[in-house]
């Protein structure tokens, strides 16, 4: 059987992943609840997006967990990897954007794995202070959160790595490590020897942001396969935003993040964007809120101009069967159902979905996620 996925431009499917498990510290759980009561989804759906909320996961926290020093806190990371995929799984298929709140890194693995359910060829870029290429052997500390590229590509703690039944999750030369500032000895080996691409902030801000977003979409042929992003905001400058668990100065200014944002999600094939990183325990104001939805709603709004022409291209997919995880909540009067097809009742226009043709396995794939 074959599945067509029509992509709905206007439509963002909000999902919450309030997890602190893979981090160092506590707090970044309550992101995806202080981001809805800032006006994330208001603020979006006078953008002009329809927003379908699919609510969030069960929250992780963090706990030292000195029973396993190599990998803190590995059962409750992956316990929300597996309660969050099918729900990325789902809004995939209703040609929605996936934007997922977290939380720590690590959902990033749940986002590419609901992407990869339909599509061939997923690469990822991280915009991320920090490389997140440790592995067990080499934390310093044991957080998951700083080995995420490498659970990625299939380095880092087996039971992540094995979360998808064939790994690498990603291919090395379809990763991008966007505006790192913050390399460990370790880290920096692994860079020197590995064909994933990388792009150091003093470089980026030698050669413009903009122009530097293109060219890794360009690398990994980002305007004609799908891909993802991990926005981390300790990437961003703490001069500018502060409220993050690891905040530093210098890095990337706030408008630089901006810039290379906007040329990432305006393409038609950006498969998720997962925001990571806030805490809003060190937001007692709400400022930083404020800035984090100015950033947010400002360059998701470059998506309902016309899409670059690379939009019409059609793309390679796998599909297997659908888990429905939950019934979602609408926001806006004309959001469609969740799991009604994208393109019932009148046609879209051309402006507003790109199609992708998908070829389905008959058979369940090893990476199968649990029935609900």
């Amino acid at each position: 059987m074959a599945v067509k996925i029509v992509r709905q431009v206007k439509s963002i499917a909000l999902l919450g992943a309030p997890t602190s498990a893979a981090g160092l510290a506590g707090g970044q759980e309550g992101a995806p609840a202080a981001l809805r009561a800032a006006g994330l989804a208001e603020r979006l759906s006078s953008a002009g997006f329809q927003i379908t909320d699919y609510g969030d996961c069960a929250p992780r926290l963090y706990k030292a967990d000195d029973e396993h020093p190599r990998a803190r806190n590995v059962s409750e990371v992956l316990a929300i990897l597996e309660e969050l995929r099918p729900k990325v799984e789902i809004a995939v298929k209703s040609g929605a954007l996936p934007l997922i709140l977290g939380g720590d890194d690590s959902v990033v693995l749940a986002a590419i794995a609901g992407a990869r359910r339909y599509y061939r060829n997923v690469s990822l870029i991280s915009m991320d202070r920090d490389a997140g290429l440790n592995v067990p052997a080499t934390t310093p500390s044991g957080c998951v959160d700083g080995m995420v590229i490498s659970h990625v590509i299939g380095r880092g703690a087996p039971e992540l790595v094995r979360f998808w039944g064939e790994p690498p999750l990603v291919r090395e030369p379809d990763v991008a490590v966007f505006g790192i500032d913050r390399v460990d000895e370790p880290e920096q080996r692994s860079l020197v020897r590995s064909p994933l691409h990388r792009y150091l902030a003093v470089d980026l801000k030698n050669r413009g942001l903009a122009a530097a977003a293109q060219e890794a979409l360009d690398t990994m042929h980002g305007s004609r396969h799908e891909f993802v992003v991990l926005l981390d905001l300790d990437v961003i400058a703490s001069e500018d935003f502060a409220a993050t668990n690891f905040p530093g100065s210098g890095g990337l200014t706030l408008e630089e993040v901006r810039q290379a944002l906007s040329v990432f999600v305006r393409q038609p094939t950006l498969g998720a964007l997962v925001v990571a990183g806030y805490n809003p325990t060190r937001d007692m104001d709400g400022n930083a809120a404020k800035v984090l939805l100015d950033l947010l709603t400002n360059a998701l709004a470059l998506r309902l101009q016309a899409p670059p022409a690379e939009a019409a291209e059609t793309s390679t997919a796998v599909a297997s069967t659908v888990t429905v995880a939950e019934t979602p909540t609408h926001i806006g009067e004309n959001t469609e159902p969740a799991l009604q097809p994208a393109n019932a009742g009148t046609e879209p226009s051309a402006r507003d979905v790109a199609s992708t043709e998908a070829v389905a396995q008959e058979e369940p794939s090893e990476d199968e996620p649990p029935a609900n």
